[in-house]
C-alpha cells in the first residue's frame, strides 16, 4: 500500500510563500526512512541531508507553492487548497500509483477534488507517518532556502534568520522599511504595523480607472477564463447563456464531458476568496442551469455534464484556480 504523504509549512509567516511537500517513499524502505520526523525537531544540518536524500531516492515528491500576492488575492484557506493540489500535480506526473493520502493536520486541503475520498487528515501526522515527515522536511528545506534568497533582495528584513516569521526585529524592519513585495499585506499584524506606511518599491499602487465598469471586469475575467479553457482542449460552446430561467457564464466540451463554468473574479481577499462564493443555494442554481440546457441541446444529451468555478485574479488578469465542484 503507497501512501502519498502532505504537509504544509509557511502557513503563518508574515512574508513570503506558502510551500506544501508530497512524498512516496520507496516500497522497499532504506535505512534512512527511520530518521525521518517533523522537521521541526531537525536541526539544519539534518533536515538538508534528508531533503538531499528523499529528492534523490523517493519514486515521486512534488512541491506546491503560492506566492504572497496570491495568499493576498485568494485568502488563505483557498491559498492552502490550491498549494495542495499544485503539489500533488507535481507528484503524479511521476505517475507512481499511490492508495491512499495522508495530510498533517485538521483540514483536508483536497476537499472538493477528485481525490478527496483517498485523503485521511491526522494530527502530528508529520511526527508520525514517515510519508508525511519527508514531505515536511522537503517544504522546510525550499522554503528556508527561498527566504534566504529573499535576504540578498531585500536586505534589511533579517529574513535569513526568521524567514518571514512575526519575531520582534521583524516587526521592527518593519515600522523602518515598510512592506517589501513579499510581505503579506492582508495579513492584520502588517497591516497594523505598516499603517499608510510606503513600500519598499517606492511605486505608487495600481487603481481601477474610475471609466472601467463592473460588466467590463467581468467580460475581461470571462475572456480569460475562456482562452484558458481553450489551452486546456476545450471547445467554447457557448458564452454567457442566458435565457429567462438560468444564467451560465461558459458552455464548453472536452471529450464526452460537458462544463458548465461560473467565474468568479475578486480584486482581494476582503470580500472572500472566489471560490467560496459559490454557496449551496448557487450550486443549485448551476445544477438546474445545466439540466435545462441539455434538455434544449439534444445533441449534448449525452455528455457528462461537469459543474466547475475559475478564479480569475485582479492583476495581469489570469485564471489561478480552476476546481471541478460537481
Amino acid at each position: 500500500m503507497a501512501i502519498l504523504g502532505i504537509d504544509e509549512v509557511g502557513r503563518g509567516p508574515w512574508a513570503g510563500p506558502l510551500v506544501i511537500g508530497a512524498v512516496i517513499l520507496p516500497e522497499q524502505k532504506p535505512a534512512w526512512v527511520d530518521e525521518l520526523t517533523d522537521s521541526k525537531k531537525l536541526s539544519v544540518k539534518k533536515r538538508e541531508k534528508l531533503n538531499e536524500l528523499i529528492l534523490k531516492e523517493a519514486p515521486a515528491t512534488g512541491l506546491g507553492w503560492v506566492t504572497a500576492a496570491e495568499i493576498d488575492e485568494l485568502g488563505l484557506s483557498a491559498a492552502l487548497k490550491l498549494t495542495a493540489r499544485r503539489a500533488v500535480e507535481e507528484v503524479q506526473k511521476a505517475h507512481v500509483p499511490f492508495t491512499e493520502i495522508i495530510i498533517d493536520g485538521t483540514i483536508n486541503f483536497l476537499a472538493g477534488t477528485k481525490l478527496e475520498n483517498y485523503v485521511s487528515i491526522l494530527p502530528k501526522a508529520d511526527f508520525l507517518i514517515k510519508e508525511v515527515s519527508a514531505a515536511s522536511i522537503i517544504a522546510k528545506v525550499a522554503r528556508d532556502h527561498y527566504m534566504y534568497g529573499l535576504a540578498k533582495k531585500y536586505p534589511g528584513y533579517d529574513f535569513e534568520k526568521h524567514v518571514g516569521y512575526g519575531t520582534a526585529a521583524h516587526q521592527k524592519a518593519l515600522k523602518e522599511l515598510g512592506p517589501c513585495p513579499e510581505h503579506r499585506k492582508s495579513f492584520r499584524p502588517i497591516q497594523e504595523l505598516i499603517g499608510e506606511s510606503n513600500p519598499v518599491e517606492n511605486t505608487p499602487a495600481k487603481k481601477t480607472p474610475k471609466s472601467v465598469t463592473t460588466k467590463q471586469i467581468g467580460d475581461r475575467a470571462e475572456m480569460v477564463v475562456r482562452e484558458y479553457l481553450k489551452k486546456h482542449g476545450h471547445k467554447i460552446l457557448e458564452h454567457n447563456a442566458k435565457t429567462k430561467y438560468y444564467e451560465i457564464d461558459i458552455v464548453s466540451q472536452e471529450n464526452d464531458k460537458l462544463y458548465f463554468t461560473e467565474v468568479k473574479y475578486r480584486k482581494n481577499a476582503k470580500h472572500g476568496a472566489p471560490l467560496e462564493m459559490v454557496t449551496s443555494k448557487k450550486l443549485k442554481q448551476m445544477k438546474f442551469a445545466a439540466e435545462c440546457y441539455q434538455k434544449a441541446h439534444p445533441g449534448l444529451k449525452n455528455l457528462q455534464p461537469i459543474l466547475a468555478s475559475a478564479a480569475v485574479s485582479s492583476e495581469n488578469p489570469k485564471v489561478v484556480d480552476f476546481v471541478v465542484i460537481d
